[in-house]
Formats: structure tokens, C-alpha cells, sequence
């Protein structure tokens, strides 16, 4: 097979299975790693020259590693050093003494195949865990940053290792002149290219960026990142270290963001090649054959790492609950165990150890950690009784601040949103109620007198003790779709009747959230565009009343709410008697109610100044229904008119 067939044959596969695992949300190193799998020597075998994939796959690693030294930041290290030079060292060198021991104990391995497994296996996924916990909205709580600071730490931690494994291949006698001579190299290499090559790459790339050419600096990338690479194979050590010196050189400079947005795409492929050959490396008929070794390993893999780095957090002064969270967490392997394992058979260090079992149980840790993430709280607060009383206080504490409360908003996020909205709330004397995750913004904002308090909006008993029976609306600040889809169910669970206002990315999940029980969805993307038109419009000469009309007409057009009441707006305005304003009024119908069973054209509403503006009935919302829609028990009818017109609407529906 030439080269070409090889690669068409990867990416073939690599798009049909990678697509699938995007399907049912799995990660996509399991997608590539089903492909060598299928590829590979013990499945279809369709790969004779699996040296020459395998030197593609190596440049993959080479373009993670200068990734890793792009994020190399020394503030962030520093704000973070008790975390990451703490917690972090510790739980890396004591899983992977634990691990070998482990592995010395159950299946015999010498003590140097033990240290190489533990150092691969200590290794957390930094990609599934980072998004899991910024799609959790849990990198400022405690357990959070203690996970970001750990994985931090274990990225930092790969190129020691990179060094280290290979030279534990040698004899005994040699190993400790072998590593000490390597480490020595690494450092002489770290120390001359950080503090004399700084200058000459900031002089270089600004030399490269003033020539305008996208294409010449993209080339230039490769030259700096392969460059380094090459130089550091040449001195003996691996090329993912000089990839991630070019990286830590390059992320000192004002082109480091331009540079990870151009390497992204070679990285994202290359490493997809690398899990490939990983992939090529598992058997699955002996797999199967040792089934149990694989569970046992997968155990204790699981175990053992929530045990260190449960006992460890503790030490570090974390309570029990964050301590088992954060050992949750942590507990699965990740993508940088599957490099070092690759650094260590390719060197022959784990020829004849238990290289099956362990490739299995990493593949299975990483299916596992969004699972036991998705559960880690469940789990905690079944197995720590002081997080059910903290959990107890804070809801204590937040029925008491809303006790008072009623008729008021509540805010899902009190970030800018939240805060500016808060703001309109409080200029029309409505009160309101906050909830947040971010503990440094709720003790800041509690320390100024606002009512923010510290809970999650997706849980039902931090929306009832935040006064959810007596709200007037709920209001989601933030766009992400999952926690807006959990806070519509929980509010159409306990207060069916309370509208909810939510956020949208894009104009085309509003479809989805109107289904889920949305009164109203404002899509960012159509409120950005509006205002960008507006201002265009202004500067290019249109008058601005044009201006206005065509602003009302749209937002007429999208949001059904708002119709009647920006008639007459750029006429009359604010010398309208507010009593005369269009206003919404929500009705919920129950059993005995006078327009339970009938036509809504049958009532007269029309006839006395009101219209519904929409009909909500078991979470599905039709806009401006008409005369022939028979009204049942549970409906909420909007009302819209004047004040007086609402109140006469109302009783029509409810006693006629």
C-alpha cells in the first residue's frame, strides 16, 4: 500500500467513525482508536507498513506537546502553585508509586515496567475534563479549580516523562547515569532556549507577521515547531520536547493566539493518526481471552486514583465532599497515558508486561469519566453526610432571603447579563433573586447588599427555596442549552404557570425551547445583527425614525410578546398615560374556571380591549391562537391590553 492509498484510507475511516462518536457524543480519540483497531494487525490487517503510519502518527504527538507549551503560562502558574506544585505533584508521583506497586504485586512486572505504567496511567483526560467542567459551569468552584490545577500540573508533568521512560528500557546499572545525563540535557536545552530565545522569536515572528502573508506565517510555524522538534532529536531526547519548548517560546509572545488557531487543525489530524496506531496496538481477541485482568486493572485504575487524590485533597485542606469530587473526577485515565505508553513500548520497556489490559482499561476509563462525572453528585451526597447539611444551609439561607419576596424575578446567572438586567429590575422597583455558581461573584455581590445567592438553577429545591410558587418569571442569563432545557423542566415540574425568558445561541433552537415550555426566547445572533444594522443605518444616512419603525417591525415579527407595544412609539412615547400601556398578564385556568371547555371566541375578549398574546398548555406555546381553540384545565392564557382591560379579561375567563 503507497502512501496515498494509506492516507485515504485513514481519513475514510476516520470521518465515517469519528462522525458516529460525535452522533452519541462519545469523544473522538474512541472513534480513532476504533479505527486502528478495525486496521489493524489483529482485525482486517489492512495496513503492511504500519512503521511509515506510525511516523505520521509521531508528528501528532508533536503538535499536542507544542499545544500544551502554547497554554504555558508563568502568572497562571503562579496563581495556581499551591494547586498545581501541591496537590498536583503530589497526586502524579503517589499514583504513579502506588500504580507500580500495584502492578508489581498483582502480575510481577519488574519495578521499572511498574513506574512506566504508573507514570502513563497517573494521567487524567485534560480535554474531556476541561469542557466537561466549563459545560458544568464548575471551573470557579472549589473542586474545579483543584482539577484544573492537578491536570495542569500532569501536562507539565509528560515532558519529564517523555525523557524518563525511555531510558528506563536500560540495564539496572545504567539507568540512573542514563536519566541523570538526560535530565541534564533537557535542562541545559530548557535554560539556553527560554532565556536567549525569547527576543529572537518575538524579532523573528514580528519580522515574519509584518510581510502580510497568512500563508508565510503558517510556514513559519512548521519551520519553528518541526525545527525545535528536529534539534532535540539530535541531542537524544524526544521530538515532543522541542515542540514543546517552540511552544513556551511562542506563547511569551503577542502571536500566540494567531498560532494556536492556525496549528489546530494539523494537531486535531495528527493526533487523530496517533490514536490511530494506538488503536493498531490493541488486541481484541486477547482482550476478550483476559477479560478479567482487563475489569481488575479498570478497578483498579478507578480506585486506587479516587483514593489518592481523595486522601491527598484532604490533606491540602479540601472538605470531604469537595475531596471525593475532585477524586471522581480525576479517577479515569486520559490521552497523554496512551503517549507514554507508546514511549514505552516503542522502546521495548513494556515487551512482555500486561500492555493489553492496560490499553483496554484506559480505553474504558475514558468511555466511563463523563458517566461518573454526570453522578459524582449523587454519589457525593450519598456518601458524605456533611454535604447534605451544607447543602441544607444554603437552601436554608436562600428561602430565607426570598422569603419576603413575591411577585419578583428570578435570575438564573448573575454574570454582565444577569448584573444588567438586575439593574432594569431595580430602576422599576421589582424585585428579584439571583442564583449563581461563581462563589467569588456571589460573595462580592452578597458583600454589596445585592440578593445573589450561591445555587444552581437546573436543581428543583434551589428553584423552590428561591420562591419559584411566587415568581412572577424566570429568567435564564446564560446561553448554554442543556442548563436552559433542565431549568424548563424544573420549572414546568413545580410552577407550570411562572413564563420563563430564556437565551439562545442561535434562532433555530428557539423551536426546541419553545416546546420545552419558553415564553419567550431572545436568540443572540438575531439581537447582534439588529443592533449592528441599526447603528449601520444611522451612519450610512437613514433617518432615524426609518430607523425605529424598522427595528419594531422586526422585533414585532420575532417576538409574538411584544406585539402593540411599540404602536405609536416614535409619535406619542412617554406622553401616553401609563395606565393606557399594553401590558401581559399570564391567567392559569384550573378546573371549574368559566372558560374551562369553551371556545376562546366565545368569550369576548376582543370586545372588551384584550387579546391573548399566546396559549401555554403542558409546556407547548402557540402564538395568537384562534377563536376555535377549546380551553382546558392547566392552560396559561397571556393576556395583552391596557391594565384595566386585563383585569376585565381575567375575569371573564375565571368566573364569566
Amino acid at each position: 500500500m503507497d502512501t496515498l492509498q494509506l492516507v485515504l484510507l485513514l481519513l475514510g475511516a476516520s470521518v465515517l467513525v469519528v462522525t458516529a462518536c460525535r452522533a452519541v457524543n462519545l469523544p473522538p480519540i474512541l472513534g480513532y482508536l476504533l479505527v486502528g483497531v478495525i486496521v489493524g494487525p489483529h482485525a482486517l490487517d489492512l495496513i503492511s507498513d504500519r512503521e511509515r503510519a506510525g511516523h505520521l502518527a509521531e508528528f501528532g504527538v508533536v503538535f499536542l506537546m507544542f499545544s500544551i507549551g502554547l497554554e504555558f503560562s508563568l502568572p497562571r502558574l503562579n496563581a495556581m502553585k499551591r494547586i498545581v506544585f501541591g496537590l498536583g505533584l503530589a497526586q502524579v508521583v503517589l499514583t504513579t508509586l502506588a500504580i507500580a506497586a500495584m502492578a508489581v504485586a498483582a502480575v510481577g512486572v519488574p519495578w521499572l515496567v511498574g513506574i512506566g505504567l504508573g507514570g502513563a496511567l497517573a494521567m487524567s483526560s485534560t480535554a474531556i475534563l476541561s469542557k466537561l467542567l466549563a459545560d458544568r459551569r464548575e471551573l470557579d468552584v472549589k473542586h474545579g479549580r483543584e482539577v484544573m490545577g492537578v491536570l495542569l500540573f500532569q501536562d507539565l508533568a509528560v515532558v519529564p516523562l517523555l525523557v524518563v521512560i525511555p531510558e528506563l528500557a536500560r540495564p539496572m546499572g545504567e539507568l540512573a547515569g542514563a536519566v541523570a545525563f538526560a535530565s541534564v540535557k533537557a535542562a541545559a536545552l530548557l535554560t539556553v532556549v527560554l532565556f536567549f530565545g525569547q527576543k529572537p522569536m518575538r524579532a523573528w515572528f514580528t519580522l515574519v507577521a509584518r510581510r502580510k502573508s497568512a500563508e508565510l506565517f503558517m510556514l513559519n510555524v512548521l519551520l519553528i515547531t518541526l525545527g525545535l522538534a528536529w534539534l532535540t532529536e539530535l541531542a537524544g531526547l524526544s521530538l515532543a520536547l522541542g515542540a514543546f519548548v517552540a511552544g513556551m517560546l511562542i506563547s511569551e509572545t503577542e502571536y500566540r493566539y494567531m498560532v494556536e488557531e492556525d496549528i489546530k487543525p494539523f494537531r486535531d489530524v495528527l493526533l487523530g493518526l496517533f490514536f490511530i496506531s494506538i488503536g493498531m496496538m490493541l488486541d481484541l481477541s486477547a482482550i476478550v481471552h483476559e477479560w478479567p485482568r482487563v475489569l481488575g486493572v479498570l478497578a483498579g485504575l478507578l480506585i486506587g486514583k479516587l483514593v489518592v487524590v481523595w486522601a491527598l485533597s484532604r490533606a491540602f485542606g479540601a472538605t470531604p465532599g469537595t475531596a471525593l469530587r475532585t477524586g471522581l473526577w480525576l479517577c479515569a485515565g486520559g490521552e497523554f497515558g496512551f503517549v507514554l505508553l507508546a514511549r514505552g513500548e516503542g522502546v521495548g520497556l513494556l515487551a512482555g508486561g500486561p500492555l493489553q489490559p492496560v490499553l483496554a482499561a484506559l480505553v474504558l476509563s475514558l468511555i466511563l469519566a463523563p458517566l461518573i462525572v454526570q453522578f459524582s453528585d449523587r454519589i457525593v451526597l450519598r456518601l458524605v453526610a456533611s454535604e447534605w447539611l451544607q447543602r441544607s444551609m444554603q437552601l436554608t439561607q436562600l428561602a430565607v432571603r426570598s422569603m419576603e419576596s413575591d411577585k419578583h424575578a428570578i435570575l438564573c446567572g448573575y454574570g454582565r447579563t444577569g448584573q444588567h438586567l438586575a439593574r432594569f429590575l431595580e430602576h422599576e422597583d421589582i424585585g428579584y433573586v439571583a442564583l449563581d455558581l461563581d462563589p467569588e461573584r456571589v460573595r462580592e455581590a452578597a458583600n454589596a447588599g445585592e440578593p445573589v445567592s450561591y445555587g444552581d438553577g437546573t436543581r428543583r429545591e434551589t428553584l423552590i427555596a428561591a420562591g419559584l410558587a411566587r415568581a412572577s418569571v424566570v429568567i435564564v442569563t446564560f446561553s448554554d442549552r442543556g442548563d436552559t432545557m433542565r431549568i424548563l423542566h424544573r420549572v414546568r415540574e413545580v410552577a407550570p404557570a411562572v413564563p420563563v425568558v430564556v437565551r439562545s445561541r442561535e434562532q433555530e433552537d428557539a423551536a426546541e425551547l419553545f416546546e420545552a415550555g419558553a415564553a419567550e426566547v431572545v436568540p443572540e445572533a438575531l439581537e447582534a445583527s439588529v443592533m449592528l444594522a441599526t447603528h449601520a443605518l444611522a451612519f450610512v444616512g437613514v433617518p432615524l425614525q426609518r430607523i425605529v419603525r424598522h427595528l419594531r417591525e422586526l422585533r414585532e415579527q420575532q417576538y409574538g410578546l411584544l406585539r402593540g407595544f411599540f404602536h405609536g412609539a416614535t409619535d406619542v412615547g412617554d406622553r401616553l398615560d401609563e395606565a393606557d400601556q399594553p401590558r401581559l398578564h399570564s391567567v392559569t385556568l384550573a378546573e371549574g374556571d368559566n372558560a374551562v371547555g369553551r371556545r376562546l371566541g366565545e368569550l369576548g375578549l376582543t370586545e372588551i380591549g384584550t387579546t391573548v398574546s399566546s396559549l401555554r398548555r403542558h409546556g407547548m406555546r402557540g402564538m395568537e391562537p384562534d377563536g376555535s381553540v377549546v380551553l382546558k384545565a392547566g392552560d396559561v392564557v397571556v393576556l395583552l391590553g391596557s391594565a384595566a382591560a386585563v383585569n376585565a379579561g381575567e375575569g371573564k375567563l375565571l368566573r364569566g
